[in-house]
């Protein structure tokens, strides 16, 4: 009963969130923020509807469906010319927006929340990357300038995959039972990105040949195909996933752009629906309870984490990159946390690690004040950015 009674709330807000879109398209109205308020609303910590644990096998799934999904078709925005051409800003975001980012969050969690540095440190990896699903509401806009948007994209894409060793060893640090092998995490990685390039290479090479061709009806389902293909390989080969899916989707748009394109209008709106689903999923952890738990302090946290973190440590490191100035505000702010964060809260809480459900709330609340920021500021943003003047 609890299972068909998620599926009505699902519906019953999707057909809300319908209703609103062309609004929502063009104010400050949030559809993201719908399904994150009607998961509260129907969880286990207001209306009871039906009740979620975090340690639950649906919300790992969904926040990893989710997220993989989102690489996936983010990373047909962009071929291997592109990458190669627009690196210099993604790089520098990676190589010291990352960094940054990490330190100064730990550095807020220890002096204001108390946390022993290597949680603290640990706290920050977490929070650290940012979320293509969310990301996604600006990179997809086309009045939006096409560099910001190949920043955002690219650094969306593979930041998670940076983070991941540094999560993963630092819980090793703290002394969760969790193993950590350098050599190994490296495979993993190398290996999620081999499976991202092979696997469409082999079925467009294939689809390409005389012996067959995809009939129109099929067409949008070729890439679907593959990304099925990446990310259950990816599961049983131990490749990482999320970069196998940026990378799997850079592949596509680079070997077979009229595969992209046929894909494109399908993708979307699968990936739409399920980060709408992996919301309300989310929604539905959160309580008043969990929420009363958190000090005052862990709000100032959440306050800094968002305004001062991100912001400061990226535009220290696009300064002098050539942006224009609203471009280069426009970078710094929009740094949402999401499903990225959701898995790395998960991986601590289940990591037996000190402290973990402590951790866990607090990623949960930066997680969802950034889902209400970012969320009800990219109309806003993208209308700001288009006063812009041209790019020199």
């Amino acid at each position: 009963m609890g299972g068909m009674l998620a599926i009505f709330v699902f519906a019953l807000t999707l057909l809300a969130a319908v209703l609103v879109s062309e609004l929502a398209n063009r104010s400050v109205l949030s559809t993201a923020v719908m399904f994150l308020v009607a998961g509260f609303i129907a969880g286990h910590g207001v209306l009871g509807l039906y009740a979620l644990k975090a340690d639950d096998t649906i919300v790992a799934s969904f926040a990893e469906l989710a997220l993989f999904s989102v690489l996936f078709t983010d990373g047909m925005r962009v071929s291997t010319r592109d990458l190669l051409a627009a690196w210099h800003l993604p790089g520098r975001a990676l190589l010291f927006g990352l960094p940054l980012t990490l330190l100064i969050t730990a550095a807020l969690a220890h002096w204001l929340v108390g946390l022993p540095w290597p949680l603290a440190f640990l706290l920050g990896a977490a929070l650290s990357p940012t979320d293509p699903v969310f990301a996604a509401a600006i990179v997809g806009r086309e009045e939006v300038p096409g560099r910001l948007r190949q920043l955002l994209n690219i650094e969306s894409g593979l930041n998670d995959g940076l983070a991941l060793p540094i999560v993963i060893a630092l819980l090793a640090r703290v002394g969760a039972p969790q193993e950590f092998h350098l050599e190994a995490m490296l495979s993993e990685l190398t290996l999620g990105i081999g499976i991202g390039v092979v696997v469409p290479w082999v079925a467009i090479v294939m689809e390409r040949s005389p012996f067959f061709k995809a009939h129109r009806i099929y067409e949008p389902l070729h890439a679907f195909a593959m990304g099925l293909l990446i990310l259950s390989l990816s599961w049983m080969l131990r490749g990482n996933e999320f970069l196998a899916a940026f990378s799997g989707g850079v592949a596509v748009a680079t070997l077979g752009p009229s595969v992209r394109d046929s894909f494109h209008p399908f993708g979307e709106r699968l990936t739409e629906l399920l980060k709408l689903a992996a919301l309300l999923v989310f929604g539905s952890l959160i309580s008043p309870g969990m929420l009363e738990v958190i000090p005052p302090r862990g709000y100032l946290f959440t306050l800094l984490a968002l305004v001062v973190a991100r912001p400061v440590a990226l535009a220290l490191a696009l300064l002098g990159s050539g942006l224009a100035r609203r471009e280069w505000v426009a970078a710094a702010w929009f740094g949402p946390k999401g499903f990225a964060s959701v898995f790395f809260g998960l991986l601590i809480l289940q990591s037996g690690a000190p402290r973990a459900e402590e951790l866990f709330r607090l990623i949960a609340l930066v997680i969802t004040a950034s889902i209400l920021a970012h969320s009800s500021t990219d109309v806003p943003i993208a209308h700001w950015l288009q006063k812009e003047e041209p790019d020199p």
